[in-house]
Order: C-alpha cells, then sequence, then structure tokens
C-alpha cells in the first residue's frame, strides 16, 4: 500500500503530464465503447426497420431484393402479384391481418406508396413500435397524403399544401401526374427507418391517377380529370407485394409454402428477420472497420502514455537512485512504475465511461428523434466488460515496459553524473 500511496503522490507532483495521458485513455475508451454500443443499437435497429410483420410476399425474385423495394424502397419489382391473388393469400384462414403495398411512383426523389389504412394500424418498428402522427391524420378522401418526417422537413411541407406525383422512380421525372394533384393531410413522426422518406397515399388514389396512363405513358388522345376519376371503379389490379401477419407463428412456415407453392402465379414468401440478417452480412461490414479503428485509437493512447512515462523515467533516474540507496528494492521500483501506469489506466478507464454516460444522457434523445436508434443507458454488457478489461489489461502490459526499465537501472547508472 505505501508503494501505491508513493505512485500517487507522484502523480500529483506531474499532475500536467498525467491529466494529459489521463484525457487520451478517457477519450479514447468512450469512442470504443460508444462505437460498440451504438454499433450494437444500429444492428438491432436495422433487424427492426420492420417489426411484428410474420411474412412478406411478393412476385418470384430473390429474398434480399423483395426486402429492399418493399421495406426500403430500394430498386423496383420483377413483376406485380394480382389483386385476386392477394385476395385469396389474405383469406387464409392462418391469416390475420395484411398490408397491400403498391411501388412505382415518386415526388421530388422520395418514393410514393400506395396502401390501405391498415398500414398505420399494423405497421410497426423498432421494439413493436406503432406509427403515431406528429401532424394530422391518416388519408380520407382520395387526393390525400401522409408524409414521412424526412420528405416534410426536406421539402417543407405543412399540413394542407398540394404535392404532385410524377411517374417512376427518378429524383427528376417529366411525366407527372399533374392534373391530379394530392393535399398533405398527415406528417407521420421520425421513426428513422425508410418510412421517413416515403409519401403514402391510397391503393384507390394510385389508380386514380393512372387511368388514363397506358405502359407509362398518357394514352394520347384520352383525358380523365380528378373529379372523373371518383366516379370510376378504382380497385387496383395489382400491387407490388404486401406484408403479412399471422394467427399464429407456429403457421409462419405452413402459410409460406402455401404462397411459395402458389398455383396461379410465381409468388415469394420471405421471413423479414431472415432476409434482415441476409442483408446486413453484406453491409455490415462497416461495423467491424469502426470498432478496429476505434481499437486503433486506444492502441494510439495507451502508446501515449507509454511515451510519457518513458519520457519521465528518463528524467527520474536520480531519484530512482535515491529510493534505491534508502533501501528500496529493485521490485518495489517496478512496482512504483507499474503503480503509475495502473492508476493512469483505471481513471482513465472509469472517467472514459462516465463521459460516456454523460453523453448517453444528453445525446440519446436526439440519436432516437434523428436516426431512430434507440441507445439504452444501462450497465456495460459482457461485451463491453470484455472492451475494458483488455484496455485495463494493455494498460498494464504497456507500464511494464517502464517498470522493467526502471527495475534494471542500477544504482551505480542512477547516481553517475553523465557529462
Amino acid at each position: 500500500m505505501a508503494i501505491l500511496s508513493l505512485a500517487w503522490k507522484s502523480l500529483l507532483n506531474r499532475r500536467f503530464t498525467a491529466l494529459l495521458t489521463l484525457a487520451s485513455i478517457a477519450l479514447s475508451v468512450t469512442l470504443l465503447v460508444g462505437v460498440e454500443r451504438l454499433r450494437t443499437e444500429a444492428r438491432a435497429s436495422f433487424a427492426n426497420t420492420l417489426s411484428g410483420t410474420d411474412l412478406i410476399v411478393g412476385a418470384r425474385s430473390g429474398p434480399v431484393q423483395l426486402l429492399l423495394y418493399s421495406v426500403f424502397r430500394i430498386g423496383d419489382a420483377t413483376n406485380n402479384l394480382s389483386w385476386e391473388s392477394y385476395q385469396d393469400i389474405a383469406a387464409h384462414p392462418k391469416v390475420a391481418w395484411t398490408v397491400p403495398i403498391s411501388l412505382g411512383d415518386s415526388h421530388r426523389g422520395f418514393r410514393v406508396l400506395g396502401t390501405t389504412e391498415a398500414y398505420f394500424e399494423h405497421y410497426r418498428y423498432g421494439r413493436d413500435r406503432r406509427l403515431s402522427f406528429e401532424e394530422g391524420q391518416p388519408f380520407s378522401d382520395l387526393y390525400d397524403a401522409v408524409l414521412g418526417a424526412e420528405v416534410a422537413d426536406t421539402l417543407g411541407y405543412q399540413i394542407g399544401d398540394a404535392i404532385i406525383v410524377a411517374h417512376g422512380a427518378g429524383e427528376v421525372s417529366f411525366a407527372k401526374h399533374d392534373d391530379k394533384p394530392f393535399r398533405v393531410l398527415g406528417i407521420l413522426e421520425r421513426t428513422g427507418t425508410p418510412v421517413d422518406r416515403t409519401v403514402h397515399v391510397s391503393l384507390e388514389a394510385i389508380e386514380a391517377i393512372h387511368v388514363d396512363w397506358q405502359s407509362g405513358a398518357p394514352i394520347p388522345g384520352l383525358s380523365i380529370s380528378a373529379d372523373q376519376a371518383r366516379a370510376m371503379d378504382l380497385t387496383p389490379k395489382a400491387i407490388t407485394a404486401f406484408l403479412v401477419g399471422l394467427e399464429s407463428k407456429i403457421a409462419t412456415f405452413q402459410v409460406q409454402r402455401f404462397v411459395n407453392e402458389y398455383p396461379e402465379e410465381p409468388l415469394l414468401a420471405i421471413l423479414p428477420g431472415v432476409a434482415l440478417s441476409q442483408l446486413w452480412d453484406l453491409i455490415g461490414v462497416a461495423e467491424n472497420v469502426l470498432l478496429i479503428v476505434s481499437a486503433f485509437v486506444v492502441v494510439v493512447s495507451l502508446f501515449g502514455m507509454l511515451t510519457a512515462l518513458l519520457t519521465s523515467l528518463n528524467e527520474r533516474r536520480r531519484e530512482m537512485a535515491i529510493l534505491r540507496s534508502v533501501g528500496a528494492r529493485p521490485g518495489h521500483v517496478f512496482a512504483l512504475i507499474m503503480g503509475e501506469a495502473g492508476f493512469l489506466t483505471l481513471l482513465g478507464v472509469l472517467s472514459g465511461m462516465a463521459l460516456l454516460y454523460l453523453a448517453l444522457i444528453a445525446g440519446q434523445p436526439l440519436i432516437e428523434r434523428r436516426f431512430g436508434i434507440f441507445v439504452p443507458i444501462g450497465g456495460p454488457t459482457p461485451y463491453e466488460w470484455g472492451l475494458l478489461g483488455a484496455v485495463i489489461a494493455a494498460g498494464f502490459l504497456v507500464g511494464s515496459i517502464p517498470s522493467y526499465r526502471a527495475y534494471r537501472l542500477s544504482l551505480a547508472d542512477g547516481l553517475a553524473v553523465r557529462i
């Protein structure tokens, strides 16, 4: 204990250098554990982009492709599925609810999604969180639109504004449905999911704006006004995909097999969780890169501590020699330097964790509101404990280098007069 007390007093005597080293270790620990926690929660948030949905059904393609266009609004479907097939599958006794989805149009670079009010009732994200409205309400009229938070913020829309839907998914389109404008009736709260970047309209509205179109272009000589379209039969002929909720999880594979073997047309039913895991395996390399960069930051900070200890050791040769001359053994000198390294490492880890929790307390609402990632303020996970243990062990390992040098310094070397 006397050696530890002496090590502490030695650090206090060199407090400025010690504080800089301590700050370096603390910041690196904050970055390392912070990146790990964000990485873990980002992966969980990604996996929960769609929650509570048992199956996604679309035209037969690949699972990842179906997931990309139906959930992330990326790419286009290889084919649509007929309304009759949708109704047949929706009527399956094991199916509790369905949410049809129709894609293909856009508004100033944001995808337009045709659906029903069941979308706002059954769509879940995160940990089974429902969609909620920042302003307004779900569409009620044929030409009502509900905007995702990012659409409203980026384009500056408010309730009651008029918007024009364009044909196709490009950012710039010259084929616009400007004869049938929509009115913004609702703006959703931010979710951190593709919902934020989507304009939602009814399935009937998608049919209405295309009643005088064929093969992606207006029919020459035919013009049907918005009011005339209201009086027409706007039952969809086809949809892009639909979400399925089942009466029981036990029936998942039974219904999936029923869809995949559907005789009327080639369809594919996928489990969202499995497809999301496959997609993450493709794009999740960046998370490992961030963790590696953070680990290197820790290594750099520990090398900074090594440099500080070695530099101070060269300046403290005479101090070490005096300690030896008054009875200190080589092991005492070794323990003194190790004590200093241990104090710096332990205090750096504790300060880094304290700084991390302060950052989480201050930034948690902003991260959740802006990116839809909820970062819990809880104790370290077993993996984080492992990271902290590795940092402490590395700190002691680094401290053993100057400690060994001090141990090997002889009394004569310390008292020798150097010219």
